[in-house]
């Protein structure tokens, strides 16, 4: 089975506070969306890379591109106006089987964890990374009261990449459409078709950078990775 992947980078990122996107921004000297694009350019295991992205910033990530010289982007297609419409143009732009979908600004993703995506995906149909929830969770009634506490025991906190059929997940992208559905990840559009999607452990250090907090948390992990690859 031969698999692409589609990094979603055309968010605005307006909880940064940043000026400028967030994936543009620097993490040890690198922008996010070149260590994003990087894991994926080290996973044999993938063939082809589909960039989507601001339309006023195809330009700017394009010369990231060439001068990390990153040879598995095929193309740099403009986004939507929110999260799954753009997936679901780089859904189009790609022609594998099989599609990982991720989001450029978890620039701490590893190759292996890739890989292991694809392989669950391969077994199960449908993957997505993630980790144990560490914190005790409460569901609120929307008026500020605790009305339930979920076992935690049972909860994940979902991370990407996540591993599809692209044909599969492009009919669940277009139903959801169709019926007005909004999701927040892929996997997301699968579940409510009654489809299963594997969890794949992931690691805690595959952060999401989203708020200005997050940005140091990622240098520290970043300097502590380096530290064991320099002991090995």
């Amino acid at each position: 089975m031969e698999w692409g992947a589609v990094i979603v980078a055309a968010g605005r990122g307006t909880r940064m506070g940043a000026a400028d996107n967030k994936v543009f921004l620097e993490l040890g000297g690198r922008s996010l969306l070149a260590r994003s694009l990087e894991a994926f350019e080290r996973c044999e295991a993938v063939s082809s890379v589909v960039l989507v992205v601001s339309a006023g910033e195809r330009k700017k990530a394009a010369e990231i591109v060439g001068e990390e010289g990153f040879r598995k982007v095929a193309m740099i297609v403009p986004g939507g106006a929110e999260r799954q419409q753009s997936v679901y143009e780089g859904l189009g732009a790609l022609s594998t089987d099989g599609v990982l979908v991720h989001d450029a600004a978890r620039p701490l993703v590893t190759p292996e964890q890739i890989e292991a995506c694809i392989r669950a995906a391969e077994e199960h149909g449908a993957s997505a990374l993630a980790v144990r929830v560490k914190d005790t969770i409460k569901v609120s009634d929307g008026n500020g009261f605790i009305v339930a506490t979920p076992e935690r025991g049972l909860l994940w906190g979902v991370q990407t990449p996540q591993a599809f059929s692209r044909g599969e997940l492009m009919a669940a992208h277009r139903q959801a459409s169709e019926e007005g559905a909004a999701a927040t990840d892929d996997a997301m559009l699968l579940e409510r078709l009654g489809k299963k999607v594997a969890i794949v452990e992931g690691d805690y250090a595959n952060i999401k950078i989203t708020t200005p907090e997050d940005l140091p948390i990622a240098e520290l992990l970043l300097a502590r990775r380096r530290e064991r690859e320099s002991a090995t």
